[in-house]
């Protein structure tokens, strides 16, 4: 013991002349990795110091301590001695247990050098994000003078995250009785002057009746569907007479459904022929979509409700701007305003969840929402494959509001709050939404506004949404908590 009595004499023997001229190191200590772990009760502390910059007179030493600190709260870790080369000769001439008490090292300057220091200290609340630094004793100014003149090394990270696990409410759709469908479309044909017949290789018509043959053909292949009818909807465009005109969407009509009676047996289904003589809604939409100077002008006729005669309201939309604006309707309008438009309706039998679960993923169109929430229904709430369920449903129903609503919860669920909130913009007002927009709140740390919605909720009457409500506020209250102690 008298030997280590010694070794800290000679130190502090020492301390006023290295204070007065402080020649003792040149170059600094570096961390060439580490890692803090904590446990129940302690912190594992594990650093690797990086002597490789530093230069250390053989008869000086350095008295290192690692403190962990944060705020105004400090603890040290244990200290280290790292020696010149006369020094470490006075070192080892300690005893084992001595040498225990301070582990030193002989830096051996010019030559690339580490430490593996590991230490292990209580655990306290605040050490959880906090900093290690270094204080260098070279002097022997003791602990004092040197405790603020640290070396910044890392910070410690080490606290529990708090993590949202958002409460959610799913709406369950509605059951289809009856899960009728519609496939439509509209057929430009092409017809000679002021005829009505169909010409199956006149102009364009071979695309446009092969496209007719294609809807009917998707539903009659479909082994699940029965087609229930079959509608046409002939138009004229406003050139000409109106009793012309009427004749034309008449007659274009009717030989269109004597075209598909001709290919098709659709057995009981009805087969139903409308007509319009003239499209002026049709006209009134491209009108106004389009950037004719006169077009103002043109939708004042065409709008005008006390021109009951359609003849009449064509004439005067000839006199505008002398007849330019009416030569560029017939070139560039008129002829999209003839038009068929049919629509093949037809039903899909219910499946049973067996069947679902498969045609989930070969299938989807052919369920309805309530089928595929019951195939959801089947995994562990919050699995990739209960998610993945109500994706499929939002990307074959993408204008209902129910699937918008169920996959906005499923996007706040992962944490994708831009689907979220894209999703929440076509789903249906009420609390099941309120409670996606407080939960999306929430997600981005605006709780002031998400509190008051929540607190709302508790009692608006639908036990599943106040039972999410009061565990949102819950998890609100500690998170809030939470984030005041560490930031």
């Amino acid at each position: 013991m008298k030997h280590f009595f010694l070794y800290i004499i000679i130190l502090a023997g020492l301390a006023q002349t290295v204070c007065a001229n402080d020649s003792t190191r040149t170059g600094t200590i570096r961390v060439a990795g580490q890692n803090v772990t904590r446990t129940d009760s302690l912190l594992l502390v594990d650093i690797t110091f990086d002597l490789s910059g530093l230069e250390l007179r053989s008869n000086r030493s350095i008295v290192c301590t690692p403190v962990i600190h944060r705020d105004d709260s400090l603890a040290k870790l244990p200290s280290f001695v790292i020696n010149g080369r006369d020094r470490q000769i006075l070192y080892q001439r300690l005893s084992a247990d001595e040498q225990v008490a301070m582990p030193a090292y002989r830096r051996q300057n010019g030559k690339p050098q580490t430490i593996d220091y590991h230490a292990r200290i209580a655990r306290q609340r605040w050490m959880e994000r906090s900093e290690i630094s270094l204080v260098m004793d070279s002097c022997g100014c003791g602990w004092d003078l040197l405790a603020e003149q640290r070396l910044p090394l890392f910070d410690v990270d080490v606290a529990e995250p708090a993590v949202f696990h958002p409460a959610l409410a799913y709406v369950t759709p509605q059951v289809e009785t009856v899960k009728a469908r519609a496939l439509q479309g509209k057929a430009y044909l092409d017809f000679p002057v002021n005829r009505t017949e169909i010409h199956p290789d006149y102009r364009n018509n071979p695309r446009e009746l092969a496209a007719i043959r294609a809807t009917i053909d998707s539903v009659r292949h479909n082994t699940y569907a029965s087609i229930t009818e079959v509608s046409i909807k002939g138009y004229a465009s406003p050139e000409g007479s109106y009793s012309n005109n009427t004749r034309l969407a008449k007659g274009r009509a009717e030989a269109l459904s004597a075209y598909i009676r001709k290919l098709y047996d659709f057995g009981g289904a009805n087969i139903t022929v409308g007509y319009e003589p003239e499209d002026w809604e049709g006209l009134e939409r491209a009108v106004a979509e389009s950037t004719l100077a006169d077009k103002e002008a043109l939708l004042v006729v065409i709008r005008d409700a006390s021109i009951t005669d359609p003849d009449r309201r064509e004439n005067q939309l000839k006199t505008i701007a002398g007849g330019e604006p009416y030569r560029y309707l017939l070139r560039e309008v008129y002829p999209a305003l003839r038009h068929s438009d049919y629509s093949v309706n037809y039903t899909i039998r219910a499946f049973s969840v067996e069947e679902a679960k498969e045609l989930i993923y070969k299938a989807p169109s052919q369920l309805s929402l309530d089928e595929m929430f019951r195939v959801a229904c089947t995994y562990e709430p919050g699995s990739p494959e209960y998610n993945e369920v109500f994706e499929i449903a939002v990307r074959v129903y993408p204008d209902d509001p129910v699937s918008n609503l169920n996959a906005a919860f499923t996007a706040l669920a992962s944490g994708r709050t831009e689907a979220a909130r894209r999703y929440m913009t076509r789903a249906k007002e009420g609390s099941h939404l309120d409670l996606a927009q407080a939960i999306l709140y929430m997600a981005e740390g605006r709780y002031d506004e998400a509190e008051p919605l929540l607190t709302r909720l508790t009692r608006c009457g639908n036990a599943e949404i106040e039972a999410a409500a009061k565990e949102n506020l819950r998890q609100l209250h500690e998170l809030s908590k939470y984030e005041k102690q560490y930031y």
